[in-house]
């Protein structure tokens, strides 16, 4: 009897040791992972998205966020590296940012948007921080905003042709297929994009860029 519940003993013990570890997907993968992620990192990407978004329109929605109390127009939402043939590369490094990050607030009115692109964007760029915030603002600058949409006071309505043609008249290297117009639900203005050049000059978009199809889309007033 004593033999039998040692044995049993012996049975319970081995059945209760865990199997040796075996890697998890995350050990196997993470060597492949890293090195995919510092090619990203290398500014391995086609062209820049320029995201120009129409404050008056995100904040009907969210009249709390940050630029929503300066009365903006336009706005920097971010500046994202584009494959040619479409999608993009996204979150490539841990590597710091700004180290003063509200010098931008006054084309980038919100501290944790600021993080966020530099964060999901700007680590694909293949820039030191400042030099991704400094490109920003020399896309930003470079583009002359036209007159109807600086300190507007009224709701209008414009077709995004009309809306192109009149930033194509004060940037003569922007043509069509160099930027494209974003509009939301109701045909509400959201954003105009532009594709530029890995140094910032005008250039075509690629083929996943797309216009806002409304005949007419509404821009609401600055508040």
């Amino acid at each position: 009897m004593k033999i039998l519940l040692a044995m049993f003993g012996v049975l319970i013990c081995t059945s209760c040791v865990p199997p040796a570890p075996t890697p998890g997907p995350s050990a196997q993968s993470a060597p492949a992972a890293a090195a995919s992620q510092s090619r990203q990192g290398t500014g391995a990407f086609d062209y820049y998205l320029l995201n120009l978004s129409w404050a008056p329109e995100f904040c009907h929605s969210k009249p709390d966020s940050p630029e929503c109390s300066g009365h903006f127009g336009f706005i920097v939402h971010g500046l994202w590296p584009q494959y040619r043939n479409g999608g993009y590369p996204e979150s490539c490094s841990q590597a710091p940012g700004l180290s003063n990050p509200s010098q931008m607030l006054d084309i980038m009115p919100d501290l944790h948007l600021i993080q966020h692109e530099w964060m999901v964007h700007g680590t694909c760029s293949g820039l030191a921080a400042a030099d991704y915030f400094a490109l920003i603002r020399k896309a930003f600058t470079s583009v002359k905003i036209p007159s109807d949409f600086v300190d507007t006071q009224r709701q209008f309505s414009i077709s995004p042709a009309d809306l192109k043609g009149e930033f194509e008249r004060g940037n003569p290297a922007i043509t069509d297929a160099g930027m494209a117009v974003s509009c939301g639900g109701g045909a509400y203005l959201v954003a105009v994009e532009i594709c530029l050049t890995k140094d910032g000059k005008p250039t075509q978009c690629g083929g996943s860029i797309r216009d806002c199809n409304a005949p007419a889309i509404r821009v609401p007033r600055i508040q």
